[in-house]
């Protein structure tokens, strides 16, 4: 049964909760009759999780005292106006049944359709999904869709090199081994990103995973079925741009998770502006002409160089070794109560190492991106000068000649381009410098 076919039923028991609410949901979808069976060692599907939940909260019911009990009784008995409707579905409390205000509560929409939650029944479940997420050595993963995990372009911006690419698509009957998929109905065409499908494997062993996309809803489970055609990873974790609750800005608010246990993939900053410190940031993946032509890029598409990403060291594996070791510091190195530890602490920690004993200055004619280029290498633990010292060790330059970079051949310092700043900073990792040499190296000092 898809999300739009869900139903409420037409009255709910008065002594009801969000997780039996979802119950209610999980019995009718077991009616289609899939197979939820599994063993205990397998992770856990998000309605098993849910279920866990439901016994969670109940057990916390049953161990409060008797006092609590006769509370329970008395408030069962006493008129349901009384109910502060901690959530609704297609307008109806999720408590007593009444109908309630359509406008009242946060939207989570992509997990069911019409579900509302207030604040206080929001940060009750994640409170619980947290703590259990936790015990079991598991943080969020947010993951961004496009030129993060994928790559997809509208067939008829497909240029004359990139036609023959029609014939070549893999099976949508078989997409679990395929990588390069044509989707008629909607006029697209998506190459995953190489490495996707291990990556996501392995990750789920280390976080819960969600996808967060600015692309529309019919979009966005389309890519999810061609990443995870199992749902084994995500499932109702998939929220798309009508979920958001601010338009072209993604926020953590319907991440059922609290924001010192959440960590994002996504190519573009400026769309968390609330959760950089969440974030890391990914080098983008164009595969298609449109995609480097989408942002201004004077360069040629990987398929126009006939070439791919490497499976083996290319962005998502190096990724997926950043983000073991991050969890492996958060459970194994951090101090004190798991629901206290930070994740941000360790990101912030683990950035902070990456360049730290470099000295940098910057050619001056980065102008408009100086800011920018000196807040990336600060973050990543470099120190930035705004004059030549004999202590820098990098001057960060374009391929013009100017006075930093003359001075930087004379004195013997390593003269990088940008993208060796940005490429620590994508893989967190400290890069050779001779792959990113400037070409004024060729300059004399005089």
């Amino acid at each position: 049964m898809s999300h739009d076919e869900t139903e409420f039923p037409d009255s709910t028991d008065s002594s009801g909760s969000t997780d039996e609410f979802i119950q209610n949901l999980e019995d009718e979808l077991d009616d289609d009759g899939s197979d939820n069976s599994s063993s205990d060692e397998e992770a856990e599907s998000e309605d098993s999780r849910i279920k866990r939940l439901k016994s969670d909260s109940t057990s916390e019911t049953e161990t409060s005292t008797s006092a609590g009990t006769a509370e329970q009784k008395l408030v069962s008995s006493v008129n349901v106006d009384v109910c502060m409707h901690p959530g609704s579905f297609g307008g109806i409390c999720i408590h007593c049944g009444q109908k309630v205000d359509g406008e009242s509560g946060v939207s989570f929409g992509y997990i069911r359709k019409g579900l509302k939650l207030d604040d206080k029944e929001i940060s009750r479940v994640r409170g619980i999904d947290v703590k259990n997420l936790l015990n079991r050595r598991k943080l969020c993963l947010v993951l961004d869709l496009d030129h993060t995990l994928l790559n997809t372009t509208s067939l008829h911006r497909l240029s004359p090199e990139e036609m023959h690419l029609k014939t070549h698509t893999d099976s949508l009957e078989d997409i679990s081994k395929g990588s390069l998929f044509m989707l008629a109905h909607m006029q697209v065409m998506t190459k995953l990103r190489p490495f996707v499908r291990t990556f996501l494997k392995q990750a789920s062993e280390m976080f819960e995973m969600y996808i967060y996309t600015m692309g529309d809803r019919q979009y966005s489970l389309e890519m999810a079925r061609l990443l995870d055609p199992q749902e084994e990873y995500f499932k109702d974790k998939v929220i798309s741009r009508e979920d958001g609750t601010q338009k072209n800005v993604k926020d953590l608010d319907l991440v059922l998770g609290t924001e010192n246990s959440i960590l994002i993939l996504d190519d573009k900053e400026e769309v968390w502006p609330k959760y950089r410190d969440n974030l890391i940031l990914m080098e983008r993946y164009h595969f298609f002409n449109s995609s480097c032509q989408d942002f201004g890029l004077q360069r040629k598409s990987l398929v126009a160089l006939h070439i791919d990403e490497n499976e083996t060291d290319g962005a998502l594996a190096k990724i997926l070794e950043v983000l073991r070791q991050i969890n492996y510091k958060f459970f194994d190195e951090l101090q004190g109560d798991l629901v206290d530890r930070d994740v941000r602490q360790v990101l912030s920690s683990f950035q902070g190492e990456v360049l730290r004993g470099c000295v940098i200055i910057f050619s001056l004619n980065f102008r408009g991106d100086l800011r920018k280029l000196r807040r990336i290498a600060e973050r990543l633990g470099a120190t930035c000068l705004k004059k030549h010292d004999p202590t820098v060790t990098h001057v960060v330059a374009t391929d013009f000649v100017t006075k930093e970079s003359r001075w930087a051949v004379k004195e013997k310092k390593f003269l990088v381009n940008r993208r060796w700043l940005e490429a620590a900073n994508f893989f967190l990792q400290k890069q050779p410098e001779e792959n990113f040499l400037c070409q004024n190296t060729l300059v004399s000092g005089n």
